[in-house]
């Protein structure tokens, strides 16, 4: 392994990967909904944004199921 590699002649391609990472939705939420996570969002120091989808991964980790 060298010590050091120099990269400024490296060829640039598409990371095969990143569509399966994240696809962009709309959605549309009660301005209840927006403002409570983005209160939330504020006191983490995260967007509302991030906020939401880090709530809906837990929702899949942990398979929750809705309450009536």
């Amino acid at each position: 392994m060298k010590p050091e590699y120099d990269l400024a002649n490296m060829k640039r391609r598409p990371n095969p990967y990143a569509k399966q990472l994240k696809q962009q939705v709309t959605l549309s939420l009660g301005n209840d909904i927006i403002e409570y996570f983005d209160q939330k969002a504020q006191e983490k120091g995260i967007c509302y944004q991030q906020l939401i989808a880090l709530y809906l991964q837990d929702c899949v980790i942990n398979q929750r199921e809705l309450s009536s």
